[in-house]
């Protein structure tokens, strides 16, 4: 319904209109590597714009910048998903929670009033990397190519009856008339 909405700001008067939306042409496994993308973009935005929460929340405090480093990388890694590449963009979300787990290690000591917040967090980045892992390998398996051979077109014309029949077809149209000289 919303969607449907700002659409309707953009369209001009004489565009057609989306009556009914059909099934989509991504795989299950293209459509999760995009709500990882964008999930990607949510915390990016989080972590550059609230760092202060954040490291709150973790019993972290001082670490904004990094955070907010955490967070460019997030965004980067988003788009990259988000875009033909989301193979690579989907492996560099792995190497990231790598290094956000890293991150929350020290959370975990004894003294952190916060202790139990950054137990949790490691659990949630622990089971995105494993959900990051295994949608970038099966988008590796999906878009592979077959025998590593690549795919010869060479014999195609683009034409589907072949060619003569298309220069049949434009031989049976009226021609326009033809004037020799030009006049401007």
């Amino acid at each position: 319904m919303a969607m449907t909405y700002l659409s309707d700001l953009v369209r001009h008067e004489g565009d057609p209109h989306v009556i009914e939306t059909g099934q989509s042409s991504l795989s299950a496994v293209d459509q999760l590597a995009r709500m990882l993308g964008w999930f990607s973009l949510g915390l990016g935005a989080v972590e550059l714009l609230a760092p202060g929460r954040v490291t709150r929340a973790l019993g972290m405090e001082g670490s904004e910048k990094l955070v907010r480093a955490f967070g460019a990388r997030e965004i980067g890694a988003g788009i990259l998903t988000l875009s033909l590449e989301k193979e690579l963009g989907l492996w560099s979300r792995v190497a990231g929670d790598g290094v956000d787990l890293a991150a929350l290690f020290p959370a975990m000591r004894e003294d952190n009033p916060k202790r139990d917040n950054a137990t949790l967090a490691m659990a949630l980045v622990a089971g995105i990397t494993l959900l990051d892992f295994l949608t970038a390998r099966s988008v590796r398996e999906q878009h592979k190519e077959g025998d590593g051979m690549r795919r010869d077109y060479r014999d195609r014309s683009g034409y589907p009856q072949g060619i003569e029949a298309a220069r049949g077809i434009a031989k049976s149209q009226p021609q326009p008339e033809r004037h020799d000289q030009v006049r401007y």
